[in-house]
């Protein structure tokens, strides 16, 4: 199951790239908080499948 994990950490340094991407474009802030909430989701997903606390 370390796969699904490290597919989920990847995926939200992904978003976390466009995030940073989008605020020096200057986009509107509410993309910017969804793809922050998003890429946090998967973050948080990727470490707690990898059951670091466990």
């Amino acid at each position: 199951m370390s796969g699904l994990s490290t597919v989920l950490i990847v995926v939200g340094l992904f978003l976390l790239g466009g995030v940073y991407s989008f605020v020096k474009q200057q986009m509107p802030k509410s993309l910017i908080i969804l793809l922050s909430i998003g890429a946090a989701m998967c973050l948080v997903a990727g470490v707690l499948r990898l059951e670091v606390w466990n």
